[in-house]
């Protein structure tokens, strides 16, 4: 039987007794991040690191929740496990499970660039490692985050000068925190949705260090917001929220920005190729650095993804799991 199995209910580790990113409800649930599709509600135990903490409060509500470091290591049931940073958002952490000397690292999302927020993704050697692929193609190759940000504040600086308010559509939980300094140098006032707010709320509330922003709310004077700044969830997008805002112009935050019929689909004003995400080489770099001998590939391209590591000698194969893009939607709620 191997150390990890794909069940019903998610990864399972029959000798430790625990599930790592559960779909289902279980006993006990060890988190990579706080992410929706990553962390469900109903498990009776969750194991994360202490700044994923927060976010789950906030998203899955009072249980009961304990918290690790990175590279701090615990034993369940006679299989060590321990945490390791991914660099995806904050708290994202990779799992790795040890067992008779046989080790296996669950990645969750994960990134190379370090992003200042997230920690800098660490190599994990690993005899099976299970990887996302949700930008498995040559196609997805990401920019400099610092290239990306200089273009974001042109673009904002010439919305100003057209008298337009420019908003920006970026997850709540990763990008919203990434892309807020870069704002936050050009005016101090920087205007977020409800669901940014609340994330934003638990975070500084947990210690982190990020500027302040101004939630938008149905009495915030109308004449503030014009030639505003905005952060809001790709869920606000074309919604009774948006259009207080008078004229503006959309900014799309996405890795499949990086594709120009997307931009055109959701028609938007500019679109940054900004992930979270690994891009192609990234993932490639990431699954050599382990010199795993098998390489599970999940989410997104993994058909792709497994077939190239094969053609270049590294055994994989696809698995199909529940994990796929986060879940905003649900947010737009919480104006």
């Amino acid at each position: 039987m191997p150390l990890l199995q794909f069940t019903e209910k998610g990864i399972y580790c029959a000798q430790g007794d625990f599930y790592i990113d559960p779909w289902q409800p279980v006993r006990y649930a060890v988190i990579t991040h706080a992410h929706s599709d990553h962390a469900r509600w109903g498990s009776q135990y969750y194991l994360c690191h202490s700044a994923s903490l927060p976010i789950l409060e906030l998203r899955l509500g009072p249980g009961n929740y304990s918290t690790m470091e990175w590279n701090e290591t615990t034993i369940m049931n006679g299989v060590k496990v321990s945490l390791h940073p991914a660099g995806h958002i904050i708290g994202s952490s990779q799992i790795r499970v040890e067992y008779k000397g046989e080790v296996w690292v669950v990645s969750g999302d994960y990134k190379l660039e370090h992003d200042g927020l997230s920690g800098t993704f660490e190599p994990v050697q690993c005899h099976n490692f299970i990887t996302e692929s949700t930008f498995g193609l040559p196609i997805y190759q990401w920019e400099p985050e610092a290239q990306i940000f200089e273009r974001m504040q042109r673009w904002v600086q010439q919305n100003l000068e057209k008298n337009l308010s420019s908003i920006l559509l970026a997850y709540s939980l990763g990008k919203a925190q990434r892309i807020l300094p870069c704002l936050h140098s050009i005016t101090g006032e920087v205007y977020v949705h409800g669901a940014v707010w609340n994330v934003h709320q638990a975070l500084v509330a947990a210690g982190h260090q990020l500027p302040e922003v101004i939630r938008v709310t149905p009495d915030t004077d109308p004449a503030r917001l014009k030639k505003a700044i905005v952060i809001a969830p790709p869920g606000a997008d074309d919604s009774p929220w948006m259009r207080r805002f008078g004229p503006h112009a959309t900014g799309i935050c996405s890795g499949w920005m990086q594709v120009r019929g997307n931009r055109r689909r959701r028609n938007a004003d500019a679109g940054f190729v900004l992930s979270d995400h690994a891009d192609w080489q990234g993932l490639l770099t990431a699954v050599k650095a382990t010199n795993a001998s098998t390489v599970y590939v999940t989410h997104g391209f993994q058909s792709a993804f497994s077939r190239y590591l094969n053609e270049q000698g590294i055994r994989s194969m696809e698995v199909q799991t529940r994990f796929g893009e986060e879940e905003e939607e649900q947010l737009i709620s919480q104006t």
